[in-house]
């Protein structure tokens, strides 16, 4: 008996301890006056990274915004198209240019340097999104560029496998081999 006890007592630990799972999309509800706030943030934080892709890029700024969410790794996996950003092999963001919408990988933080340049990575495909490409993929290097410079700008790094990304801008077939 004293070991269903203790088995009990573990797994009600592990139970009450434990993460909490979150659903696949988490709604941040706030109060109105500090949602209101939030929704200011997130505009200015978008203004201002618009400001400096006006300067520092060719792409010229959309008349629409995009809409952009935060979601779930799982939320973003199920959407995942050619233009997603990842950070050490871990998917940060995407944009869905049918629904104008970028959708940045939970957790996301607006204060986060390496966060907020995930945004304006994506910000950068929203603004290509009406250009045509040979592969999607091709679109991928300039939004990196951009993405390095501006965390360049900061004192850091975009820890991007450039050879990767330069070889997936190509647009070649991969695994060929001779008949």
């Amino acid at each position: 008996m004293p070991r269903i006890r203790i088995a009990v007592a573990l797994a009600t630990a592990l139970v009450a301890l434990g993460p909490a799972q979150l659903p696949a999309e988490t709604e941040i509800r706030f109060d109105r006056a500090t949602q209101g706030r939030a929704a200011a943030n997130m505009s200015a934080l978008v203004d201002t990274l618009d400001d400096w892709l006006d300067v520092n890029s060719d792409w010229q700024r959309r008349k629409t915004s995009p809409r952009i969410r935060v979601v779930s790794e799982w939320v973003a996996a199920e959407r995942q198209g050619t233009t997603s950003s990842f950070q050490r092999g871990r998917l940060r963001g995407l944009y869905d240019p049918k629904r104008l919408e970028i959708l940045l990988v939970q957790p996301w933080n607006a204060r986060s340097a390496q966060d907020v340049s995930v945004l304006l990575h994506e910000l950068v495909h929203h603004r290509q999104s009406t250009h045509h490409w040979y592969c999607p993929a091709a679109q991928e290097l300039p939004a990196y560029r951009l993405q390095d410079a501006w965390l360049a700008e900061r004192g850091l790094d975009a820890e991007v496998n450039w050879v990767a990304v330069v070889l997936d801008a190509g647009c070649t077939p991969r695994d060929i081999h001779p008949d």
